[in-house]
């Protein structure tokens, strides 16, 4: 199973690690997320799935967890 790591922005808390890693987990075939919290710079967030991840999928997830964005 590949794992993407992605770097994500606004992330500053235990209940934003929470929000995004349920909203990340809702994406057909992710098995695992892992979060490495950085408050006020950008998170890395890992993710486990059973196929590659579309990148508007994962963007689409961010969104509706809150005020987060990956950054290039």
């Amino acid at each position: 199973m590949p794992t993407q790591t992605y770097s994500v922005t606004g992330l500053t808390c235990d209940h934003c690690v929470h929000a995004v890693t349920e909203e990340l987990s809702g994406i057909d075939g992710v098995t695992g997320v892992t979060i490495d919290l950085v408050p006020g710079d950008a998170s890395a967030v890992a993710v486990t799935s059973a196929e590659p991840l579309d990148q508007e999928a994962v963007v689409a997830a961010l969104d509706e967890a809150g005020d987060y964005h990956l950054t290039s």
